[in-house]
Formats: C-alpha cells, sequence, structure tokens
C-alpha cells in the first residue's frame, strides 16, 4: 500500500526555472513569489566536501567560473557570480551552499526535492555527504527532503548512510531494470522524463508502490495527459505559467 505523499503536486525546477538564475537563492525566492512551497535543486561537493548547489558539471554555463567545478574549493566558488550570465539584475548572485537553501526553505516551511548531482567519480561520497547534510539540517522537521539522482550508486549511499530519508530514481529512458533497481534502493518515487510516462510504465511503477513524478514540463497539454495518467507531481520551468494550487 502507498504511504501517505507529504509534498506538493507541483515542483519548481531549479527553484524559478527560467525566470531567474537556476540553483540560486535569489531564484527560490522568485518562484516562491509565484506560490509555489516545493523547489527542485542540484547539489554537487567542492573539492573541500562543502555540498553547493550547481547542476554542470563544469562552471562556464552558469557562472564566470571555469573549469571543473568538483575540482575547486569552496573559498573559490563563493567569490563567482552566478547571476549575471541570466540577466543584468540579478548581477553579483552567488552560488549557495546547500546549508544556505536548506535553512532559506527550513524558515519558510517550504519543501525541497535534492537531486544529488555528483562530479563524475565522485557518485558515492556525494551521496553520503548530501544524505548526512539532510539528515542534520532537517532532523526535527515534519517533513524531510526527498534525494533523487539519476546515479543509482549515489542513492546507494544516501541510502546506506540516512535510511529513513526518502528516494527517488531519475530516469532519462526506461533502461533494463529501472524498477528492480528502485525497488532495490528502497526508493519511494520514480521521476522521469515526462514523456516516458504512459499507461503501461505508471500502472507498473504504481502496482510496485512508488509515486510517479515527471520532469522537465512546461505546456499545458503535457501536464494535462500526465493528471490524467494518474501521476503524483510534476517539475516545471514555467512557474509563471502554472499555478501550483491547481
Amino acid at each position: 500500500m502507498t504511504t501517505p505523499w507529504p509534498y506538493p503536486r507541483w515542483i519548481a525546477h531549479r527553484g524559478a526555472g527560467k525566470l531567474a538564475p537556476e540553483n540560486t537563492l535569489a531564484a527560490f525566492k522568485l518562484g516562491a513569489s509565484h506560490g509555489y512551497r516545493m523547489f527542485e535543486c542540484d547539489v554537487k561537493l567542492s573539492a573541500d566536501g562543502v555540498p553547493f548547489l550547481l547542476h554542470d558539471a563544469t562552471l562556464e554555463r552558469t557562472s564566470t567560473g571555469q573549469g571543473i567545478a568538483g575540482e575547486q574549493p569552496w573559498a573559490a566558488l563563493s567569490r563567482l557570480d552566478a547571476g549575471s550570465w541570466h540577466s543584468p539584475e540579478f548581477a553579483g548572485e552567488a552560488l549557495p551552499t546547500f546549508e544556505s537553501i536548506a535553512r532559506y526553505c527550513l524558515d519558510q516551511g517550504y519543501f525541497l526535492n535534492i537531486e544529488i548531482k555528483p562530479t563524475p567519480g565522485l557518485e558515492r561520497r556525494t551521496g553520503e555527504v548530501v544524505a548526512e547534510h539532510a539528515a542534520r539540517l532537517w532532523e526535527d522537521a515534519a517533513v524531510p527532503p526527498l534525494l533523487t539522482s539519476f546515479e543509482p550508486e549515489a542513492l546507494e549511499a544516501a541510502l546506506a548512510a540516512q535510511p529513513q530519508l526518502p528516494r527517488g530514481l531519475l530516469l532519462d529512458s526506461l533502461w533494463t531494470g529501472w524498477l528492480e533497481t528502485a525497488l532495490r534502493l528502497d526508493c519511494v518515487a520514480i521521476v522521469c522524463q515526462h514523456t516516458l510516462w504512459d499507461s503501461s510504465s505508471v500502472t507498473q511503477a504504481k502496482s510496485a508502490g512508488f509515486r510517479t513524478l515527471s520532469y522537465t514540463v512546461n505546456d499545458e497539454p503535457a501536464a494535462q495527459r500526465l493528471w490524467d495518467l494518474g501521476t503524483d507531481g510534476i517539475i516545471t520551468d514555467r512557474v509563471d505559467l502554472f499555478s501550483p494550487a491547481s
């Protein structure tokens, strides 16, 4: 039997989708201004083990930095401008630590979907450290964050470190053994690229007791198709289009 699901149906992708520089505090605040109460973000480790928010392995696309982010110490990463690439109004926005974003969400009563986004080769270490930090930060919270990853090794390490934290397997294809892997990792959810969900895959997932979430859904027909299939949550960039109260 599926356990009660404590999370909202709508989740803001990387804070506010494309309306603000992704994975920054400014994005979270903008997403919240549109009424969103749950946010997705990407977390990896600096060279000295500080969890921080960044999607790419490299820094060039979303900051003034260069090279592989995970090979640089937090002191250097913290000085980068992670906002001006998006638009002048966000110039000077910093890369946030995971702890700062966690405390913002906890203070405001928001929910968080943490995608564990390891630098290649650091899957297990990243899963372990992110889970340890999440367990400490949410120790007194009624609803824990949802830890997700495309990397089974990262989820395996999170499971070993903090088994009480809920996990979800991210999928960009329905590769052989996806359902068995999610079961082995004791996941509560499967988070698919949204076109992968159809009546067959939803039935498989739900029959095995999983919640079904989708990324990244940015138009109304796609969203309606997913609700009609009976899925449980949508991650979107279009915080300006979809009302999270719907």
